[in-house]
C-alpha cells in the first residue's frame, strides 16, 4: 500500500509539472502570435482602390507607414484617422493581402450646385455668402451641418428664431451632387416688451428712448429695430451705462440684459436689471503735472468740468482730450492725461485731479481699417485726432472710437493695437461692422389746429459711403402741403464744420383763419459748428419767394394790402446751448437759443428779427419734473419800410394754451371809427404782431394707479404771454377805410391740465385749458389735442 501510495503521488507530481511546462509554452506561443499581429511581416506593396479623382500617390502621403515597414495595427489606425481628416472620403478601409496592403476608399461627392428653397425674408445672395459649401467643393456631413447652423444664425439676426433648415442631397452622375437647403422660416420673433428693474431716477418710458431696440407696435412692420438682435442688446447695455454716467450716476452697473422667449416662440421679453447707485456732483477740480514747462494756466482753460455741476463722464472725457491736445501744442507730444477720482460719499461729490505726465515714446506706424465695405476710409480716418507718424496716445484713440460709434454708421467698432516694425512703433487695427444707414419713414397724426397730418421721408445718413446726409420729405394736412430736400456735409473742408443746403416748397390754406392762401418757394445755405461745450453756432443765408393769393372778398383790408408776391433775401445766425439729459423726454437741464435774421441783402423786403427761447427742466422729486419756458421776439423794418404781414409773429394755442391758432394779438376790428358800426364785407382776421413774449410753468408727474412702463404722465400748467404791435402797412390799410385795429399789450393767462402719453403709436398730448385773462377780441378754445408718430 505504501508503494502504491508513493506511485500515485509521484504520478500526480509528474502530471502537475507537465501542466506547468505546457502552460508556460502556450503563453509563450500566444505572446509570439500577438507580436506577429502587431508587427507582422514587412509591407511589400501598397495598393489604392476606389479612387476616381484623388491620385493614389495623394492617398499614400497620408499613411503613417511605407513599403518595407513592419505591418503595425497602431499605424494602420493612425492612417485611417488621417485619411478621414482630409474630408476627401466618406469611407476608408485598410486590409492586408499577404504582404500587400490594400487601401479601399469611397470618395466624398463634389458639390455641383447649392440652392435654397422656402426663403422669403433673406435673399439667396445673403445665404450664399454665409455658407461654406460652394460649387466644386468637396461635400462632407460636417460642412453641411455647420452651414445649417450658419443659416439659422442669419435668421436669428433677422428675428426668426423659429426657423428650421433641412438639407437635401440630389445625386448626379460622376459622383456629383446638388445640395438644397429647404427652409421653413416660421414667424418673425420680435420684441414684445422692454422692461427695466432697479431704475428710480428715470422711468421705463424714458429709458426706452436711450436704447436702440424698440417694442413691437402696430406700425413696426416699417422698421427693424423691434427685431431681437443679441448684438444690439449688447449695444443697448453700453448705451444705458453711458447715459447714466452722463447724468451723475458714477457707480451705475447694468447687472444683466436678458431676453426671454415666450412659450409660442413669437416674441421676446427683454429685461434690463440696473443698479443706479447714488447721484454725484463734481467737487474740487485741479490739474497736476510732472512736466516742468507746461503752462497750467493755459491748461485750465480747457477744463469743462465745473465744481457743483452734475457728474458727467462726457465732460471728463472732453476735458482729458482737450488737455492732451493742449499739452501736445506746448511741445509734449507724448503727454498722458489720467483723471484721478476722489469720492466724497457723504456729500455725494467727486473730486477730480487731471494728472499730466510723460508717456512712452511710441509712434503710430500705420492705421489699418477693416470691415468698411461701403464707407470710405477717409470718413473713418477724419474721426481720429491722430495720423500715421504721430505720437501714440491711448486716450485719443478711445475718443476716436466713441466718435466712430456715435456716427451711427457702424454696428460695432473695435480698435486694437499690435507691435510695429520697431520697438517704438505700433499699428492700429480698426475693425468696423457696418449697418444700414438709409431710412424710409412715415408719419401720421392729428391736431386740433390742422386736423389729420402726415409725412413721408427718405433719409440716407451715409450717402455713397461719404458720410453725407440727404433727406427728401413730403408732409401735409388738409390745410398744408410741403416738400423739402436737405443735404449736409458734416466735415466741410475737412474741418469740424457742417455745411449744407435746403430746398423747399410750401402751400398753406389760411382761409379758415385769415382769409387767404400762402405759397413759399426757396432755399437755405447753412453751416454750423461748436463754439463751446454743449454750444453750437449756426449761420444761414435764405432766399425765398413768398406769395399771398386767393384773398377772400371779405378779408381784412390789411390782408388785401399784403396780397401779391415778394422776394426775401436774408442772412442770420442761431446760438444754441443744450444740457438736457434726454432731449425726447428731459427731466433736467437747459435748452436755450437766440436767433437773429436780417432781410434786405437784395430782395424786396427789409427787416431785422430777433427771437429768444429758453427751457429749463428741474427734478422736484425722482418722479416729478418742473418745466419752465420763457420766449420772446421782436421784428421791425429798416430803410423806411414797414414789416409785411407774412413776416410778423402769429401766436395762439401752440404758445398759450386755451386759445385758438392765431387766437391772440392784433385783429381787424371791422368797425367804423366815426359810427362804431361794423364795416361791411370785413372779416375779423388776425394781423400778427411785431413783438411777443410768453412764459410757461408746468409740473409733470406720473399718474396714480397706472404703471410707469405704460409711459403716461399728467401735468398741470400755467401759461402767460402777449402779442402786440401790428405793422404800419396794416394800420394804414385799415385806417384808409376809417376803421381801426384791436391791439394792445394785454397779458393773456391760462391754466389747465394735460395728459402726456408715449403711446405705442407715438407721442400723444391732450390739453384742457381755461383762459383766465384775455382781450375782448381774442379767440379761445378749451381742448387741444395733438398726436403724431414717426416709423
Amino acid at each position: 500500500m505504501v508503494r502504491s501510495w508513493l506511485a500515485r503521488g509521484l504520478s500526480a507530481a509528474l502530471l502537475a509539472a507537465g501542466a506547468i511546462v505546457l502552460s508556460i509554452g502556450m503563453n509563450a506561443s500566444l505572446g509570439e502570435l500577438s507580436a506577429y499581429a502587431q508587427a507582422g511581416p514587412a509591407v511589400g506593396a501598397i495598393r489604392v482602390e476606389g479612387n476616381k479623382r484623388v491620385e493614389p500617390e495623394t492617398v499614400r502621403t497620408y499613411l503613417t507607414f511605407n513599403v518595407g515597414d513592419p505591418y503595425d495595427l497602431a499605424k494602420v489606425d493612425e492612417s485611417l484617422k488621417a485619411l478621414f481628416a482630409t474630408g476627401l472620403f466618406q469611407d476608408v478601409r485598410i486590409r492586408r493581402e499577404g504582404s500587400t496592403v490594400v487601401i479601399v476608399v469611397v470618395e466624398n461627392p463634389i458639390v455641383s450646385r447649392v440652392a435654397f428653397e422656402g426663403n422669403k425674408e433673406v435673399e439667396d445672395d445673403a445665404l450664399t455668402a454665409e455658407v461654406q459649401l460652394k460649387p466644386r467643393t468637396v461635400y462632407t456631413r460636417a460642412r453641411v451641418q455647420a452651414d445649417v447652423q450658419r443659416i439659422l444664425d442669419v435668421y436669428r439676426r433677422q428675428g426668426l428664431y423659429a426657423a428650421q433648415v433641412d438639407p437635401k442631397i440630389i445625386k448626379l452622375e460622376n459622383n456629383r451632387i446638388d445640395v438644397v437647403f429647404e427652409i421653413n422660416e416660421g414667424p418673425t420673433t420680435k420684441v414684445r416688451a422692454i422692461n427695466f428693474i432697479g431704475n428710480t431716477a428715470f422711468s421705463d418710458s424714458q429709458l426706452r428712448y436711450v436704447i436702440s431696440t424698440t417694442q413691437t407696435t402696430l406700425l413696426s412692420f416699417l422698421k427693424s429695430t423691434n427685431i431681437y438682435d443679441p448684438d444690439r442688446l449688447n449695444l443697448d447695455r453700453e448705451l444705458l451705462r453711458q447715459f447714466y454716467l452722463k447724468n451723475g450716476f458714477a457707480d451705475v452697473r447694468v447687472i444683466s440684459a436678458t431676453a426671454d422667449l415666450d412659450r409660442d416662440g413669437r416674441g421676446f421679453f427683454i429685461t434690463f436689471t440696473l443698479d443706479e447707485g447714488p447721484k454725484y456732483r463734481f467737487g474740487d477740480i485741479d490739474v497736476e503735472t510732472t512736466l516742468p514747462s507746461l503752462d497750467v494756466r493755459t491748461l485750465r482753460r480747457s477744463i469743462v468740468t465745473r465744481t457743483g455741476r452734475v457728474y458727467n463722464i462726457q465732460r471728463i472725457e472732453s476735458t482729458a482730450e482737450a488737455l492732451t491736445i493742449t499739452s501736445s501744442q506746448q511741445g509734449y507730444a507724448f503727454a498722458q492725461v489720467k483723471p484721478r477720482f476722489d469720492r466724497d460719499e457723504v456729500n455725494r461729490r467727486i473730486n477730480i485731479t487731471y494728472v499730466i505726465e510723460e508717456g512712452p515714446h511710441v509712434y503710430i506706424e500705420r492705421i489699418n481699417i477693416v470691415g468698411n465695405f461701403r464707407t470710405h476710409d477717409d470718413v473713418i480716418r477724419r474721426e481720429f485726432s491722430l495720423a500715421e507718424g504721430d505720437a501714440f496716445n491711448r486716450l485719443l484713440v478711445e475718443a476716436a472710437r466713441r466718435r466712430l460709434r456715435s456716427l451711427g454708421f457702424f454696428k460695432t467698432v473695435d480698435i486694437d493695437t499690435e507691435p510695429g516694425s520697431a520697438p517704438d512703433r505700433v499699428v492700429l487695427n480698426v475693425t468696423v461692422q457696418e449697418q444700414p444707414t438709409g431710412e424710409l419713414s412715415f408719419g401720421a397724426g392729428y391736431s386740433t389746429s390742422e386736423g389729420v397730418i402726415g409725412d413721408i421721408s427718405i433719409t440716407e445718413r451715409n450717402l455713397m459711403g461719404k458720410g453725407q446726409y440727404v433727406r427728401l420729405g413730403f408732409s401735409g394736412s388738409l390745410e398744408r402741403a410741403q416738400v423739402d430736400f436737405s443735404f449736409t456735409e458734416p466735415h466741410f473742408l475737412d474741418r469740424n464744420l457742417a455745411a449744407g443746403f435746403d430746398l423747399f416748397h410750401k402751400e398753406v390754406d389760411f382761409t379758415n383763419v385769415a382769409s387767404y392762401r400762402e405759397r413759399d418757394t426757396g432755399g437755405n445755405l447753412r453751416m454750423g459748428f461748436p463754439i463751446a461745450f454743449n454750444t453750437q453756432l449756426g449761420l444761414r443765408y435764405r432766399l425765398e419767394r413768398e406769395e399771398i393769393y386767393d384773398v377772400a372778398n371779405n378779408a381784412s383790408l390789411a390782408v388785401k394790402a399784403a396780397e401779391g408776391e415778394s422776394i426775401v433775401s436774408s442772412v442770420g445766425f442761431t446760438v444754441a446751448y443744450d444740457t438736457r439729459n434726454l432731449p425726447q423726454s428731459p427731466t433736467s437741464g437747459i435748452f436755450s437759443s437766440f436767433s437773429e435774421d436780417f432781410a434786405g441783402v437784395g430782395g424786396d423786403v427789409n427787416y431785422f428779427r430777433s427771437v429768444v427761447d429758453t427751457r429749463g427742466y428741474y427734478p422736484l422729486t425722482p418722479k416729478v419734473t418742473l418745466v419752465g419756458r420763457v420766449q420772446g421776439g421782436f421784428i421791425d423794418g429798416w430803410g423806411g419800410e414797414d414789416v409785411r404781414m407774412t413776416d410778423l409773429f402769429f401766436k395762439g394755442g401752440e404758445t398759450i394754451r386755451g386759445f385758438e391758432r392765431a387766437g391772440i394779438g392784433p385783429r381787424d376790428a371791422c368797425e367804423d371809427l366815426s359810427t362804431g358800426k361794423r364795416v361791411k364785407n370785413c372779416s375779423k382776421d388776425p394781423l400778427g404782431g411785431q413783438a411777443f413774449w410768453a412764459a410757461t410753468a408746468e409740473a409733470r408727474f406720473p399718474l396714480p394707479f397706472i404703471p410707469d412702463n405704460l409711459g403716461m404722465q399728467g401735468a398741470v400748467f400755467v401759461d402767460a404771454g402777449s402779442l402786440w404791435m401790428p405793422s404800419g402797412l396794416a394800420e394804414s390799410a385799415v385806417a384808409s377805410e376809417n376803421s381801426f385795429i384791436n391791439d394792445g399789450p394785454d397779458v393773456r393767462l391760462s391754466t389747465g391740465v394735460s395728459l402726456i402719453w408715449q403711446s405705442p403709436l407715438g407721442p400723444l398730448r391732450a390739453d384742457l385749458a381755461q383762459a383766465l385773462l384775455k382781450a375782448s377780441y381774442d379767440r379761445t378754445e378749451i381742448f387741444r389735442f395733438g398726436a403724431s408718430t414717426a416709423f
